[in-house]
């Protein structure tokens, strides 16, 4: 390569300076790309941290390409710097300055001492005396290392930015949810739980980002459950605060509650009794009894958490044990309520019926069948059936079948 250098003519005055500004304005835009990637945050996040597993083994990777980067850089610059030197030392320079012109911007003149040769040109059985390129060679080196770095910060940046702003959401849920622990007192086991939890994801997504990646993409997974567990906890607090805050009221609401659930029970058992005085038979829901019992849990759950229970559960413990009452409260008021429609649907259904006896009778009228004596003793028996307590509603309602089909019956033959 050298014997060809020396072979080749020599850059006139014109063509060198022409060279010089190329070369001063690569350095130039070189020098501004490193110095933005070394700027970025993706690059900043990962030089200046102390990491672990496959980051740290990344880490490594970036710092000592970018080492080689800033080497090269740094060869180019004492190359071109000789040559303009060389430049500014004679205005008129002759054949001799021409062709050292020549040879530094265009020639082998970049020499890359043995330990700055990368592995890969190296040989097994001699460690090379080192490596000459040109300054076009040694950007041609640097572009791919380049492009490599700032590929691969990007990426991590991506993966890490991603990681951290879904972390800054979860550590805040987390210390809404302590700060309200805080104010009520006592513990709560699942917070606890969740922040030793938290404290080992945050410490992976610190230290070794890419260990939650995959694909090249973010995995956020463990923190997204995290959070929504969090979120769980935290509401579960504030009602605990609401609870504090409006605690006589509450209280008081679940009283009126119950005082609803004893009329209802207490109108069940009425109309219960009096189906039995006036349907035989009748199949009837056990009779509801869950006022006493929830009574009991409301004066349990009356007194406000003071002294040690204070400190074991505090009020976070006694808002499940409200919720879990008025649950308990409506359920029950649901199905008495529900058992007194049913045990009234009995009466209700006896009235259908005498309506419709009522209804089939005058139907029959207008058939002529008021002086019909079979018509007639099917009414009588339906009607001392629908008045005769305890009715029999299935015989009831059977009879009045029979009693429609006859005036039916009827009503077809005076047609024919």
């Amino acid at each position: 390569m050298n014997d060809a250098w020396a072979a080749r003519p020599p850059l006139d005055r014109d063509g060198a300076d022409r060279a010089l500004a190329h070369l001063r304005d690569e350095k130039e835009r070189i020098s501004t790309a490193l110095l933005e990637l070394e700027g970025h945050q993706g690059y900043q996040l990962l030089d200046g941290a102390a990491l672990d597993g496959k980051t740290r083994r990344l880490q490594a990777e970036v710092r000592a390409r970018m080492a080689e980067l800033w080497a090269l850089f740094d060869h180019y610059g004492r190359v071109l710097g000789e040559a303009e030197q060389l430049r500014a030392r004679h205005s008129r320079p002759d054949r001799e300055r021409l062709a050292e012109l020549t040879r530094l911007l265009a020639g082998p003149s970049v020499e890359l001492p043995a330990a700055e040769v990368p592995l890969e040109r190296r040989t097994l059985l001699a460690v090379p005396s080192g490596e000459r390129l040109t300054l076009q060679a040694v950007v041609a080196r640097m572009t791919p290392l380049y492009e490599d770095v700032a590929k691969t910060v990007a990426g991590l940046d991506a993966v890490w930015s991603a990681l951290l702003s879904r972390l800054a959401d979860v550590e805040a849920e987390q210390r809404a949810a302590a700060v309200l622990l805080a104010s009520l007192g006592g513990t709560d086991p699942d917070l606890e739980r969740l922040t030793t939890e938290l404290g080992t994801v945050a410490a992976v997504v610190r230290g070794d980002p890419l260990a939650l990646a995959s694909g090249g993409r973010a995995d956020t997974g463990r923190l997204d459950a995290l959070r929504t567990a969090l979120a769980d906890v935290r509401r579960g607090l504030e009602e605990a605060q609401r609870l504090r805050d409006g605690f006589a009221d509450r209280i008081a609401g679940l009283g009126a509650v119950l005082d609803e659930l004893r009329a209802t029970e207490a109108e069940a058992r009425r109309v219960r009794d009096e189906v039995r005085a006036k349907i035989a038979s009748p199949v009837l829901p056990d009779p509801p009894d869950m006022s006493a019992t929830l009574a009991d849990r409301l004066s349990a759950a009356g007194r406000p958490p003071h002294g040690t229970a204070a400190r074991a559960g505090g009020w976070n413990d006694l808002a499940d044990r409200v919720a879990d009452l008025e649950r308990a409260m409506r359920t029950a008021l649901d199905q008495a309520r529900g058992d007194v429609e049913v045990v009234r649907g009995l009466l209700d259904r006896r009235e259908e019926l005498r309506g419709r006896l009522q209804a089939y009778r005058a139907k029959a009228a207008r058939l002529g069948g008021s002086e019909d004596a079979e018509l007639t003793a099917i009414y009588e028996r339906a009607r001392e059936l629908l008045w005769t307590s305890p009715c029999d509603l299935r015989e009831a309602t059977a009879t009045l079948a029979g009693y429609q089909q006859a005036i039916t019956s009827r009503a077809k033959g005076a047609e024919r």
